[in-house]
C-alpha cells in the first residue's frame, strides 16, 4: 500500500506490517509492532541503526535491535507478572499520519489504548510517536493525561546503534554525571566512556548530547525533556541468555537511550503531556 510517493506499507514473511521509507535523504523501516524503527540509513552514509541477525520478527515479541519504546515502565516493574520495559513494544500501533515534503518525511504512529489490558494501566492517556527523517532521525514519544487525576510513569527510547568493533568504541558527553550500575550508586562519572565487560549503567543529570565514537565514525545523540540515560552492551555471559541475539552480537552493538526514568520520572496533571524526544546523526 502506497502512503505517499516515497513511503509504502510492506509485510515480512513473518506476516509483521512495517512502513518502508526510500526518499532521496534516507532509507527506512518502521514496524507497527511496537511503533518501533528498525533501519535509518541516510543516503550515501552507514546504516544508523542496529538489529540482530538473529531477529525473527515473531508476532507479540520485542524486536532486537532499531529503537523499542519502553513505555509506561522501564526496566522490569515491581510486579514481576508484567512484561519487563512495558506494554508498547509488543502492542500494534496504528499509522495516523504520514506528510512528505521535498527535505524530511514525517510519520506518525498511535497506540490503541482500548486495547491495552486496564490491570497494566489504569489511566486514561494517549501515546504517540513521530518520525522525522531526513538526513537526520528525530523521535518524538508524546503522552497525554486524558483524565482527571495524575499519574507517573518512566520511559526509554532504547536505541541500538552499530559499531565495527565494540573495543574500540568510546562515548563522550557523559563526564560529570552520576550512574548508577546494577542497582549501586550513585557513582560520578569522570571520564570517557569505554566497554571491556558487561555496561549497565542508568545515568541522571547527564547533559543533552553525547557522542559515539566508532570506527567507521561519529554518531551525535541528543535529547530534548529528558535529564536521564541508559548505556548498555551485554558483553560475553549475558549474550548467552538473551532471546534473538547471537552470542557475539555484543562485539557489533551497544545501546545509549534517551529515557526519564529515577528521579527524572514524569508526572504528568490532568490534561497535560510530555514528549521526550531523541536526535540521532553522522557527524561529517
Amino acid at each position: 500500500m502506497q502512503l505517499s510517493p516515497s513511503v509504502c506499507i510492506e509485510r515480512t514473511h513473518s506476516g509483521l506490517e512495517f512502513i518502508s521509507i526510500n526518499s532521496r535523504q534516507c532509507k527506512a523501516k518502521i514496524f507497527l509492532q511496537g511503533g518501533q524503527i528498525t533501519e535509518f540509513t541516510p543516503k550515501g552514509k552507514l546504516p544508523l541503526l542496529w538489529v540482530s541477525g538473529d531477529e525473527t520478527f515473531s508476532e507479540g515479541k520485542g524486536i532486537r535491535g532499531g529503537i523499542p519504546i519502553c513505555w509506561p515502565w522501564f526496566g522490569q516493574h515491581e510486579n514481576k507478572d508484567f512484561p519487563a520495559h512495558g506494554f508498547a513494544r509488543t502492542h500494534v500501533w496504528q499509522a495516523d499520519e504520514v506528510h512528505e515534503t521535498e527535505n524530511e518525511i514525517t510519520v506518525s504512529l498511535k497506540l490503541p489504548m482500548k486495547q491495552i489490558d486496564s490491570t497494566f494501566w489504569p489511566h486514561q492517556s494517549s501515546l504517540r510517536v513521530e518520525f522525522i527523517l531526513s538526513e537526520q532521525l528525530e523521535v518524538r514519544l508524546t503522552t497525554c493525561n486524558l483524565g482527571n487525576t495524575p499519574f507517573s510513569y518512566t520511559q526509554a527510547l532504547h536505541t541500538y546503534f552499530p559499531t565495527d568493533d565494540i573495543n574500540n568504541t568510546r562515548v563522550t558527553g557523559l563526564q560529570g554525571a552520576q550512574y548508577i550500575e546494577f542497582g549501586q550508586g550513585p557513582y560520578q562519572q569522570s571520564d570517557v566512556v569505554g566497554f571491556t565487560r558487561e555496561t549497565d549503567m542508568v545515568y541522571t543529570q547527564a547533559v543533552a548530547v553525547q557522542t559515539i565514537e566508532t570506527p567507521q565514525g561519529m554518531i551525535s545523540v541528543s535529547r530534548e525533556n529528558s535529564r536521564s540515560c541508559v548505556l548498555w552492551n551485554p558483553w560475553i555471559e549475558k549474550s548467552k541468555r538473551l532471546s534473538n541475539f547471537a552470542d557475539d552480537d555484543y562485539k557489533s552493538m551497544l545501546c545509549l537511550e534517551a529515557a526519564n526514568v529515577l528521579e527524572d520520572a514524569v508526572t504528568l496533571e490532568p490534561k497535560q503531556s510530555h514528549t521526550l524526544v531523541t536526535t540521532i546523526k553522522w557527524l561529517g
